[in-house]
């Protein structure tokens, strides 16, 4: 059966030029590695949610053939190990989607059948691309109430990651539960309205929204299991 990851990666302070070459030099070994079907590796936002980059933390969302394809890269690539020599901490969560609709790079790689149960903690992903011409509209309204998301009852992290500056973004969250996700879905505002803007105004030349029940995690966070206790 097919298992997506998520990995939240923190370089240690004298490894930023390295991380950052990773985003090009990374894609050849990563587009090789056996069973890795779908592969994004992010960066993050100054603060959380910021335009400017935070060269200290990057995101790898991978879609896999299976769980023992999964395991092998983390236990034994050398890619892998590369980035767990170079960084202060990582946090993975092994995930199966729930629903998942929109689409990225045109195909949605998170349309398969899972046996996840229905409660628990839950991952959301949001990501768009942004057509240029909207930049500036999605920016003066989107990240203000993306950087909301994180002080959001039922929130345990939360952080904005990017395939490009500006224009590709990405929004995580890790919730406790559904009902706390559908709280504040149904009950902000602000973000009823960004939702509204973002249809009457066509920001996105794409766009996905996927939710995922999270299987299990390892490593930390900001120094942390975030769904500890």
């Amino acid at each position: 059966m097919p298992l997506t990851t998520l990995s939240i990666i923190t370089l240690l302070p004298n490894q930023r030029r390295w991380g950052f070459a990773q985003m090009g030099t990374a894609q050849g070994p990563l587009q090789r590695v056996p069973g890795l079907r779908f592969q994004k590796l992010l960066g993050s936002g100054a603060g959380g949610f910021g335009a400017l980059p935070n060269l200290h933390r990057y995101g790898l969302m991978a879609v896999w053939d299976s769980e023992e394809a999964a395991r092998a890269f983390f236990e034994g690539h050398t890619l892998w190990q590369q980035y767990r020599q170079r960084t202060r901490e990582i946090w993975t969560a092994r995930l199966a989607p729930l629903k998942a609709h929109g689409l990225w790079d045109g195909a949605n790689p998170f349309d398969y059948e899972t046996e996840a149960a229905a409660d628990g903690p839950l991952l959301v992903l949001t990501r768009a691309s942004i057509r240029l011409r909207k930049t500036p509209r999605f920016w003066r309204y989107v990240a203000p109430v993306s950087a909301t998301i994180a002080g959001a009852p039922g929130v345990r992290a939360a952080i904005g990651l990017g395939e490009l500056p500006v224009v590709r973004q990405a929004t995580v969250s890790l919730w406790e539960s559904a009902r706390a996700m559908q709280d504040y879905a149904y009950r902000s505002e602000k973000h009823k309205e960004v939702i509204r803007l973002t249809r009457q105004e066509d920001w996105y030349g794409e766009e996905m929204f996927a939710r995922f029940r999270v299987l299990g995690t390892e490593g930390t966070w900001d120094g942390r299991c975030p769904l500890a206790g």
